[in-house]
This record gives structure tokens, C-alpha cells and sequence, in this order.
């Protein structure tokens, strides 16, 4: 579908050189987190300049995704909906298993933790259960009951991924760098000292909806913030069955494979789609915000091109259905936050710190993990996804050895080098 012209051009007493006028790419009205009002001004313009829209779904595309991750946040009456408790002996059985395999010979470093090293012998089926949730229910569990104020950094760590390993048994490399975990945490001191805007995983400010570039996505809560700083889920199939029922024409646009995403990289850029429909489980998102509509913090290159206006529509109108229909997530200290990042689209409020200086200093820090079962992931990988998936995942020499452990914090970015960078 063409664009729609509603930026108006520059009067012609407005003087540019031919490489300004080159240059300049017209982009629609549009903000990393967005205005509702902008939005819905769009939805009401466009309605008047395209009347004739599809009232049908594309071919093969389903009517409505009928699953148990097709919920809205008002199902949930309380968080023990989906709150796994650790018992005291689950804690003696984690505690054992991180003894364990520091006791195995040979320097084992974290790379090899599993469940062939880390043994869970009673809490095993019940994590095993949490990842039939993760991929095959609802799609997020957390789990609760740790006190990360007993272990050290390295032992945090280890735990970490022992308690995981029995849902997705698998870790992705954030980076290119060779980053298998990543320490979420604002980096205030950097900021003062190199004078630039960190990526967002690095700040206080709030994050909108989005999805990482992994299977399952796992967050462990080492400290929580003194204000703010809630999660925030949105089923998928909820907001994929809201617009195949009410705008059958987003999905079309959605689907297709001319989505902009700026590497953040010299200009240069890829497309893909937003949306796809897996063989094994139907339609789900993978995308974030920043590399469509680019940022403050992160301005696209002018030789980017622009989305359309029928594409800004279609993606505040994801936006704002995760809003209308998410589940608030209050994680505390010693939670594991564990979610299909197929499954659903995830948020994050802003929030404040403690100064240094306070005797009971919360600050938020959260270990993210990149997961992946390879018996219960969802397939086979859409085409257009195969390169994210190989980046992440693949078995490729040169991810063997470039496999980084920070034990006590990620480097700060302060800015975007490449889109594997931040993903939000």
C-alpha cells in the first residue's frame, strides 16, 4: 500500500541544497512511546482517505487464536495466578545443587551448568511443569522465594541458570560481543562521566511494549527499585484476535515482509515483518519499537527510509491494545520472572533509585537471560526470522568462543553501535 501524504511539503521560499533535498526522508508522526491522541487522529484520517479497506483476513491467517495465552490482564485475580513459591526445601534442594557443581572437577565455568550438573531431583517436575506453562499455557511464570542477599554475584549467577535450565535448557548471546547474560541496572555514574545517553536497559526511564530476539525471555529481580519499575505483560493472541476481529486490514499490513528496522549501523537497515503466523501455534509478534520509529536517545540515519502512515497505524494500534489488556507484574527481590517472548509483548515503568548513600539502598538490578527449549520451542523458525535465530542460537564456531560471562555488571552502552546492541 502506497503512503499516505498528510506531511505537507516545505513552502517554496524555503531554500535547500540538492543533498538536503535528498536527503530528507518525510516520516509519519510518530514516537518511540506513543500518543494516544496522535494515534487515534491517525485511525480517523486514514479511515476517511482509505474507506476501502480489507474487512477479511489473509489467506491462512486464523480467526481467532482459542489457547490458553489468549488472556487478558483482568483474568488474572491475583498474582498467585501465576506465582510459583519455593518452598524452604526447594531453597535447601537450589542451595545443594549450587554446591554441587562447584564441587565437580576440572573449573567448570557457567557455560556448563545444566541439569546433568546442577541436580534438582524433587523441584524438577515442577519446573518442568512451569515450562509446559511457558510454551504451551499461559506463557509466563514466576517463580519466588530466593534471597539473592545470600550468595555472591558468581553464585547468583549459577543458581540462576541451574533453576532455568529445567524449562529452556539452552542460553542465546545478547551481543556480538559474546554476552550470555546481561545486568539491567541504570548507570547514572556513566552518564555523568562520558556525557551520553545510555540504551534503555542501562536508564530509568520507562520502556514500551515490545519483544526481545529470543525464545523465552527470564529475568531474576538481585534488587528492586526504591519506586516504580513494574513489568508489564500482553498476551499476543489477544491482541492478534482484538484486530483480526475489529481491523483484519492491520494484519495484512503486519504480515508483510517491507517493516524498516534501522540497524543503527552507518545507515544501514533490513525489513522483515512484525508478525507470524508459526505452523506449531499461529500468529505471534517479534519486534521492538526502537529500530521502527527510532528514539531520542537513538535518532534513525536520514538515509533510512520512513514507515508509511498505514504502518504507524497498525503499530500504535498494537501498542495501545498491550496496554488495554496487560497484566501489571511486580516482581520482588529474589523473583524469576520466566515468559515466551512469542507468547507475548512485555513493558517496563520508569522508576527511581535510592541515592548511595541509604542505609537500606534499593537499586533496581536484573539478570536477563536469552532462553530456548529445543523440544517444546514453537516451529519450525519463520524464514524471516532464521538469521535472528542463528545469531542467537546457532552451534557456529565463532559463538563458542566468544561466549562472555559478566559476573557483576554489563559495561555501560552509552550509545547504539549495532541493532543487537539493546533490543528495546
Amino acid at each position: 500500500m502506497a503512503s499516505c501524504p498528510l506531511v505537507s511539503k516545505p513552502e517554496p521560499a524555503v531554500l535547500r541544497t540538492a543533498k538536503e533535498a535528498v536527503d530528507e526522508v518525510i516520516r509519519p508522526d510518530i514516537s518511540w512511546i506513543p500518543s494516544f491522541k496522535v494515534f487515534k487522529d491517525r485511525v480517523e484520517r486514514l479511515q476517511t482517505l482509505y474507506p476501502d479497506r480489507r474487512t477479511t483476513l489473509p489467506p491462512g491467517w486464523p480467526a481467532q487464536v482459542d489457547a490458553d495465552r489468549a488472556w487478558a490482564g483482568s483474568d488474572f485475580k491475583s498474582e498467585n495466578d501465576y506465582v510459583l513459591h519455593l518452598s524452604a526445601d526447594d531453597i535447601v534442594e537450589i542451595e545443594a545443587g549450587l554446591a554441587h557443581f562447584k564441587a565437580l572437577p576440572g573449573g567448570l565455568s557457567p557455560d556448563h551448568v545444566g541439569p546433568a550438573t546442577f541436580p534438582l531431583p524433587n523441584l524438577n517436575s515442577r519446573l518442568v511443569q512451569a515450562s509446559d506453562i511457558i510454551h504451551d499455557g499461559r506463557g509466563f511464570v514466576v517463580l519466588r522465594g530466593l534471597q539473592p542477599a545470600k550468595y555472591s554475584n558468581f553464585d547468583n549467577i549459577l543458581l540462576y541458570l541451574g533453576v532455568t535450565s529445567y524449562i529452556a535448557e539452552k542460553r542465546g548471546m545478547q551481543d556480538f560481543d559474546g554476552r550470555m547474560i546481561l545486568h539491567i541496572q541504570a548507570v547514572v555514574e556513566d552518564v555523568k562521566k562520558h556525557g551520553a545517553m545510555p540504551n534503555s536497559p542501562y536508564v530509568t526511564r520507562p520502556q514500551p511494549f515490545h519483544t526481545d530476539l529470543c525464545d523465552v525471555l527470564s529475568l531474576y529481580a538481585l534488587n528492586v527499585a526504591a519506586y516504580g519499575g513494574e513489568s508489564f505483560l500482553a498476551s499476543s493472541a489477544k491482541i492478534y484476535n482484538e484486530l483480526a476481529r475489529t481491523r483484519p486490514d492491520m494484519i495484512e499490513v503486519l504480515a508483510k515482509d517491507d517493516w524498516i528496522f534501522d540497524e543503527f549501523w552507518q545507515g544501514e537497515y533490513h525489513t522483515r515483518p512484525l508478525l507470524y503466523n508459526f505452523p506449531s501455534h499461529g500468529p505471534a509478534f517479534q519486534f521492538s519499537r526502537r529500530p521502527l520509529t527510532g528514539a531520542h536517545f537513538s535518532p534513525h540515519h536520514p538515509s533510512v527510509p520512513a514507515m508509511t502512515e498505514l504502518q504507524a497505524e497498525a503499530l500504535d494500534a498494537v501498542y495501545f491494545l498491550a496496554q488495554q489488556h496487560a497484566v501489571e507484574i511486580r516482581l520482588r527481590r529474589g523473583d524469576m520472572l520466566v515468559a515466551n517472548n512469542f507468547a507475548m509483548l512485555h513493558a517496563r515503568s520508569g522508576f527511581v533509585d535510592d541515592s548511595e548513600d541509604d542505609n537500606n539502598t534499593q537499586k533496581r538490578h536484573m539478570l536477563r537471560l536469552w532462553l530456548r527449549n529445543e523440544r517444546r520451542m514453537w516451529g519450525p523458525t519463520p524464514p524471516e526470522l532464521s538469521r535472528i535465530s542463528w545469531e542467537c542460537y546457532g552451534d557456529h564456531q565463532w559463538r563458542r568462543d566468544l561466549s562472555v560471562w559478566d559476573i557483576d555488571r554489563s559495561p555501560p552502552e552509552l550509545r547504539v553501535k549495532h541493532r543487537r546492541k539493546s533490543c528495546a
